[in-house]
């Protein structure tokens, strides 16, 4: 079964950083496509950066781009997301997975961006 353990989420102020990490098991994100989600309570998970694991190809959210860089490192399973200017909006639960997202979702990991 696929295990997705995410980390590296905490409190910060509004222009802060953060590094987030996610590992994966059984190779899955040398698949295809990894991704970061983030979900705020009352709305749904959106998409907030993807990454092919091929040739590393990109794609962010409008919300985030400039900001946020995700990056893979297929020899360690590992997806990271760096995160930059964070502001409260950025606030949330996020989440990896492949994209589109197979079953087994993590924990995720909270990220909290104060004003």
């Amino acid at each position: 079964q696929v295990q997705l353990v995410e980390s590296g989420g905490g409190l910060v102020q509004a222009g802060g950083s953060l590094s987030l990490s996610c590992e994966g098991s059984g190779s899955i994100f040398s698949r295809g496509v990894a991704a970061w989600y983030r979900q705020v309570p009352g709305k749904q998970r959106e998409r907030v950066a993807i990454i092919g694991s091929g040739r590393g190809h990109t794609s962010y959210a409008d919300a985030v781009k400039g900001r946020f860089t995700i990056s893979l490192d297929n020899a360690k399973n590992t997806l990271y997301l760096q995160m930059t200017t964070l502001k409260p909006e950025d606030t949330g639960v996020y989440y990896c997975n492949t994209f589109p997202p197979q079953d087994n979702w993590g924990q995720g990991t909270q990220v909290s961006v104060s004003s």
